[in-house]
């Protein structure tokens, strides 16, 4: 007798939608929450999942956090439920996370800005120099 099967990686999108303000990027947007597992399939049935893990993505930079399982599992019975930070933990930055500004030094007299001036505010030398 021949049996088939096999372990695989699963993703399911849950449905999920809630509006936020990114920490990160600063700007409004959604969270798109995710889980992973792996399932076991024989005959290409699948028959047995595990190693449930949920994920939020922010729909504004692409910033991936984990989500508290607890929270993940009332998203996916359907259960109203908000979002909180304490329920997140960042994984991976996203691609489109605004880097901070560069800073502009005084040659003349060492005062460090990051503030877009053309003239230093201390010693009134022109930062371009």
């Amino acid at each position: 007798m021949i049996f088939f099967f096999g372990i695989t990686n699963g993703r399911k999108d849950l449905d999920f939608h809630q509006q936020m303000t990114c920490d990160l990027c600063g700007r409004m947007g959604q969270y798109r929450v995710f889980m992973t597992y792996m399932v076991l399939s024989i005959f290409f049935i699948p028959v047995f999942k595990w190693g449930r893990t949920y994920y939020v993505e922010t729909s504004c930079c692409g910033s991936v956090y984990e989500l508290r399982p607890e929270t993940g599992r009332s998203i996916e019975y359907g259960e109203n439920v908000t979002i909180h930070k304490e329920d997140l933990y960042l994984r991976q930055k996203g691609s489109r996370v605004r880097e901070a500004k560069a800073s502009k030094i005084c040659y003349n007299c060492g005062y460090e800005t990051s503030e877009d001036f053309e003239f230093c505010p201390k010693c009134g030398k022109s930062f371009d120099n």
